[in-house]
């Protein structure tokens, strides 16, 4: 895959955003806000020549190891390995239908996909033995991991986190979207996550905070990611907005796992077309 510049990035993030709204819309199912708050990090992974990967040759060895911890947004990357080519892309059409291969949470036998994303907390945990076996067994491959900031009430996702620092995985990289939000409330009105860096650093981890819809500080954060001098894993807490792209889905908890219909769709819809008209 050709590396995108800022510009290509841009305009390939508001695709994938009206790909996964058409998606969702279709099928009267799906997580739009949760899937639009992560859209730039996966973006700048796929497209901006951060991930390893091998269209031709998906069980490649060598390459790097996507893991959707956060599987309520496991409708974003459906349209993207379709992009990419691991399958076709009309095949994304029957997202939650009958005769599709595409659920809700993402299942292991996708093409381009890891793992099968169920309970929250439960990627993170592959992630981090994957990344154990890769330091065993002296490869150079990295892991990386997408978490949600809600997943990260899951004890779970500390017992993890404590493991790969004691174990110096400085080849898993967690990336964690700092969006604010849960299925009905804010975070720091259902149980406060902060100081949420200073956690991570207390369990060995580099930490850095970026603007997750900035691909300046998203490749800022990945600088050097491969070759990095410190024995600690890296986590990424990118700052983003669920919803973001529609205005009206935007910092709302009600819109948490629910497709808009009818006039809301239209809404939705005119809205990311009007945005590509002046991108």
């Amino acid at each position: 895959m050709e590396k995108l510049d800022t510009a290509g990035l841009t305009k390939k993030a508001l695709q994938i955003r009206q790909d996964v709204l058409n998606m969702c819309c279709g099928a009267g199912t799906g997580h739009v806000t949760s899937s639009f708050s992560s859209i730039e990090i996966l973006v700048a992974l796929y497209y901006g020549g951060i991930l390893r990967y091998d269209v031709a040759n998906p069980g490649w060895p060598d390459r790097d190891r996507f893991i959707m911890s956060k599987g309520q947004a496991s409708v974003l990357l459906y349209p993207i390995l379709a992009d990419l080519g691991y399958f076709p892309k009309e095949d994304t059409e029957r997202f939650c239908q009958a005769d599709g291969k595409f659920g809700v949470h993402l299942q292991h036998d996708v093409p381009g996909a890891e793992i099968t994303s169920g309970s929250l907390g439960m990627g993170f945990g592959l992630a981090t033995g994957m990344a154990l076996a890769a330091q065993k067994d002296r490869k150079l491959h990295l892991v990386f991991s997408l978490l949600g900031d809600g997943e990260c009430y899951e004890g779970s996702i500390w017992e993890a986190a404590m493991f790969a620092g004691h174990n110096r995985l400085n080849n898993l990289v967690a990336v964690i979207d700092r969006n604010y939000l849960c299925v009905t409330n804010f975070t720091e009105n259902m149980l406060s996550l902060e100081p949420f860096e200073d956690k991570w650093r207390s369990f060995g981890w580099n930490v850095k905070a970026i603007n997750g819809h900035s691909f300046d500080e998203i490749f800022g954060a990945l600088e050097g990611v491969r070759s990095r001098k410190s024995s600690r894993p890296l986590a990424i807490i990118a700052d983003t907005v669920k919803g973001k792209g529609i205005s009206f889905m935007c910092y709302n908890p009600l819109w948490h796992g629910i497709p808009p219909s009818g006039d809301e769709a239209v809404c939705a819809c005119s809205e990311l077309q009007a945005k590509e008209v002046t991108s």
